[in-house]
């Protein structure tokens, strides 16, 4: 038995990006599409770095899932899978100065500049809930 890696990554990954996408999230598969997104954008954009690791799976996800139940919400949702999409991951990351790169990651920007940032650290040692009032309150802060 023969796969490529590739086609096996891209099998085993594919159900952690549906955890965003099925709830609405847009997916920016390259450097380009994060750019026409992000440079110069108006209003509210919530962007999570995924990624393959345990608290990604346990924690990020969900919160971010559970956050966007909140009656106040960002006006877009992105999504970039770092190890994946490494080169639109890279350019995400431009807009997160100056947080250091981390996965996951959750970003909320307003009019285009950085106003809210959840770096891994904070992300591994606490709930899914507790990630989601963080995102709440936050949103209520920038996003009305």
């Amino acid at each position: 038995m023969s796969m490529s890696f590739e086609k096996y990554m891209v099998d085993m990954v594919q159900p952690m990006r549906d955890d965003l996408t099925r709830i609405g999230i847009e997916e920016l598969r390259t450097p380009d599409e994060v750019a026409a997104k992000l440079t110069d954008s108006k209003g509210t954009a919530l962007v999570v770095v995924n990624s393959v690791c345990g608290c990604a799976a346990g924690q990020c996800r969900p919160g971010v899932a559970q956050a966007l139940q909140h009656d106040i919400t960002p006006d877009h949702l992105y999504t970039v899978f770092a190890g994946q999409d490494k080169e639109a991951t890279a350019k995400a990351r431009e807009f997160f100065a100056p947080y250091p790169p981390s996965s996951p990651s959750i970003a909320l920007m307003k009019d285009g500049e950085l106003v809210h940032f959840i770096e891994r650290h904070q992300i591994e040692n606490r709930s899914a809930a507790d990630i989601a009032a963080d995102l709440t309150s936050a949103f209520e802060r920038f996003c009305r």
